[in-house]
């Protein structure tokens, strides 16, 4: 599958420090996959951040179809309970 990082998705990964491998490594072998609003989906992966130290989670909305996933945008959080579904 083709994984196109939209302009808007660069930008903010960046700013975010976010890098592009780690976004199209969240694609290609999400740990969760969540239908949202408007059509997108949601893929996000659990990591153990060493700066932070402590668990974190990997948000990356975009749009897919069965040629390619379009990065909508991409994020870190430490509300891993918040987003990620069932245990």
């Amino acid at each position: 599958m083709k994984i196109v990082i939209k302009e808007h998705a660069s930008f903010v990964a960046e700013r975010r420090e976010i890098s592009e491998e780690l976004i199209k490594s969240v694609v290609q072998n999400p740990q969760q996959k969540i239908p949202s609003k408007k059509g997108r989906i949601i893929v996000q992966n659990k990591y153990y951040d060493k700066m932070e130290n402590k668990e974190m989670l990997i948000r990356v909305i975009g749009t897919e179809t069965s040629e390619k996933f379009d990065v909508i945008t991409a994020y870190k959080t430490s509300k891993v309970s918040k987003y990620w579904i069932g245990g």
